[in-house]
């Protein structure tokens, strides 16, 4: 699946792994994961960036634990005609961006953020826009944190190329090493905690 296709699949993604079945979900481990991490770091009035925020079941869940300064950036349209339904406060008090990390993380000033975190997005980036971790590192003032997948898990099909498996009618999935990327563009790494399914690391801008 080329990469355009792949970001066509994300807007129009319905069922399983779509906006709604998170936001029926709610929040998880991971948010609680992602909140400590932030809530050990900064204060609660930091200005604060999800991205590929869905629905915000993780946002929603920082909200309830104090945090009011929060932004989300999402390809999906339907992702935030979910949270309109799903969460209204939230969707009425944050400020969110739709479209292609690619594209709107470019319009942000350096250091626009205090915090900027990803649950399982960072690992559907694509080979020809891993440019993009270099504007996430741009953006972020003080704090990164990244849950993502970084082992294999059950999949339809093995592949034989041990960094990526296509799961979900083939929707690539890379392992990466994020302290290595993220190292090299300026963050020490300060925590790791290892979930069920995701590896949750936290960086700071290093000294």
């Amino acid at each position: 699946m080329d990469p355009d296709t792949v970001r066509d699949a994300w807007r129009e993604r319905a069922g399983e792994y779509s906006p709604a079945y998170y936001a029926y979900r709610g929040p998880n481990e991971t948010s609680a994961a992602v909140r400590e991490a932030l809530g050990a770091r900064l204060d609660r009035d930091a200005a604060v960036l999800e991205l590929g925020c869905g629905s915000g079941r993780h946002l929603r869940h920082l909200a309830a634990h104090g945090f009011d300064d929060l932004s989300g950036v999402d390809i999906d349209p339907g992702a935030f005609e979910t949270m309109r339904e799903t969460y209204p406060d939230l969707a009425a008090a944050g400020t969110f961006y739709c479209g292609a990390m690619t594209d709107v993380l470019e319009r942000f000033d350096d250091g626009a953020f205090d915090a900027v975190y990803s649950v399982e997005t960072l690992q559907h980036v694509p080979p020809d826009a891993e440019p993009v971790f270099g504007e996430i590192a741009r953006i972020t003032d003080a704090v990164l944190v990244t849950a993502e997948i970084e082992e294999p898990t059950a999949v339809k099909e093995p592949t034989a190329d041990l960094d990526v498996n296509f799961v979900d009618d083939d929707t690539p999935l890379y392992y990466r090493d994020w302290g290595e990327i993220f190292g090299s563009l300026g963050f020490d790494e300060v925590d790791v905690v290892r979930g069920d399914r995701d590896t949750t690391r936290t960086f700071r801008v290093a000294d």
